[in-house]
């Protein structure tokens, strides 16, 4: 059965995609106990593993009466499955602001606006971006997200933790427009942790795919801890 298209005006809040997967772990479903529950418990007779493996992965986002059912079946509220807006329509939405609004104040054509929304890419000039930041409240980590560029910044960061970090500051600062002492030192530390993160694993399982999942959490989250960090070394 098909999913039933999206109600308009109704867009769905962002999603934690990481959230879902970890509540489901702890509660040793798999993605067809989601999927049943969410049929049986919920009249939702078109959701399989298939479409919640999608959640999870962030290949697509649960409409609201998903978001609700999700939480139903993983016994937590909705709340605790939302994440931080994180695409530019996301931000949009979250501020109440109409397409037309956002073109308007940037000053950028209405057709121009929404093909960036739709293609998640951000190419406004330094004026145009410092008034979209300004008009939707995007700190640094949203502006880099908005602008496309999380994704090179989360593929550097996974690079410079599991070689030499030494060689990323000049790239990474390329994306993100930090002094270079606070950039040094958020890099030193995110290898540190990385790798004393791993070498504990090792220690306490013996290896093996406990340690690989563990690293691969820790990696998945690069661009999370790479903000963090960098909070601490600017405080």
């Amino acid at each position: 059965m098909r999913r039933p298209p999206a109600q308009p005006n109704q867009p769905a809040p962002p999603f934690n995609a990481l959230a879902a997967r970890r509540l489901r772990a702890a509660l040793g479903m798999g993605p067809e106990h989601v999927a049943y529950g969410m049929r049986a418990s919920y009249g939702l007779p078109y959701v399989t593993p298939d479409l919640v493996i999608a959640w999870e992965r962030g290949v697509a986002n649960p409409s609201n009466p998903e978001l609700t059912a999700l939480a139903g079946v993983l016994w937590c509220s909705p709340g605790e499955l939302i994440g931080s807006p994180r695409t530019l329509k996301e931000h949009r939405v979250a501020r109440g602001l109409a397409p037309e609004d956002v073109a308007r104040a940037t000053g950028l054509e209405l057709l121009a606006y929404q093909r960036m929304e739709e293609h998640d890419e951000w190419r406004g000039n330094d004026r145009q971006s410092a008034v979209l930041a300004d008009l939707l409240d995007l700190d640094l980590p949203a502006m880099i997200s908005v602008t496309g560029r999380e994704a090179k910044l989360a593929e550097l960061l996974r690079s410079a933790v599991s070689t030499r970090w030494q060689a990323y500051v000049r790239p990474v600062g390329k994306i993100v427009p930090l002094d270079k002492h606070i950039l040094e030192g958020t890099l030193q530390g995110l290898h540190q942790d990385y790798q004393g993160h791993m070498a504990a694993t090792l220690s306490w399982g013996g290896g093996g795919r406990d340690s690989d999942v563990s690293g691969q959490e820790f990696l998945d989250r690069i661009v999370e801890y790479f903000w963090t960090t960098a909070q601490r070394h600017t405080a």
